[in-house]
């Protein structure tokens, strides 16, 4: 069984989880560049703490470049707003008339809402979120077609859920993932490499040096995913990974 608790180095909150697991972990996640350890459960908390102050240089790194990092403003819905697709930017644009609400791309620039007149704020996002969500849903069959024989699993239940801390998560025993809808948002390798970190959760739950193994295995340029997922603009809502 392992445990987590909180544990203060330099003025840094460090969060440490013990697992049964041979090596230490240390990562740092945005967007506010949180700190967490994987340790052994041989290891004490001083031993955690000389090999956190061993790598405070680029904990102090990784949080300054979060904070550099773009971040979106919190969205309206007015014509001119920057939205993103499959991470590239779209401009919006409103277009009120008589009829059915929709949602396309035009000229691979603009994102076009056609929408009765006098639909509020909350609506508008309703109807971008129930697209987004449809996208997601169209892109998940060919990406299992794709992963679940590199893996060798079976096929899990696939849901989508605006996640409020993670952009996926896995129940190996039920056979289910979420997925995070903001990863629409995002490139498409890094859609796929959330994937494919649950799909490993079916064979392995905890991130040891077997799941390492696994991601290796099946995804070799994982790494490459998560710091471009890591890169891209952050949502007005705080995400984390």
């Amino acid at each position: 069984m392992g445990s987590t608790r909180q544990m203060l180095v330099a003025g840094i909150s460090v969060d440490v989880q013990r697992k049964d697991i041979k090596n230490l972990h240390v990562g740092v996640y945005p967007p506010a560049g949180r700190v967490r350890v994987a340790a052994p459960l041989r290891l004490d908390d001083e031993a955690v703490r000389l090999a956190v102050i061993s790598r405070l240089g680029w904990i102090r790194r990784q949080q300054a470049a979060f904070k550099q990092q773009d971040r979106q403003s919190q969205r309206e819905f007015v014509s001119g707003e920057s939205h993103y697709f499959r991470g590239r930017r779209y401009r919006l644009e409103l277009i009120e008339r008589p009829g059915p609400a929709s949602v396309s791309i035009r000229n691979n620039t603009v994102l076009s809402m056609l929408i009765p007149p006098g639909l509020d704020a909350d609506v508008r996002a309703d109807l971008l979120d129930r697209w987004y969500r449809n996208q997601l849903r169209a892109a998940i069959p060919g990406l299992l077609d794709k992963w679940l024989p590199k893996l060798d699993v079976q096929a899990p239940e696939v849901r989508i859920r605006k996640l409020k801390t993670l952009w996926g998560s896995c129940n190996s025993e039920a056979g289910r993932i979420w997925l995070n809808l903001e990863l629409i948002k995002k490139p498409p390798t890094c859609l796929e490499f959330i994937l494919v970190h649950e799909l490993a959760h079916l064979i392995e739950r905890h991130h040891n040096e077997r799941f390492l193994a696994i991601m290796d295995r099946a995804m070799p340029t994982w790494r490459v995913s998560r710091e471009e997922l890591n890169r891209s603009p952050l949502a007005h809502e705080e995400w984390s990974y």
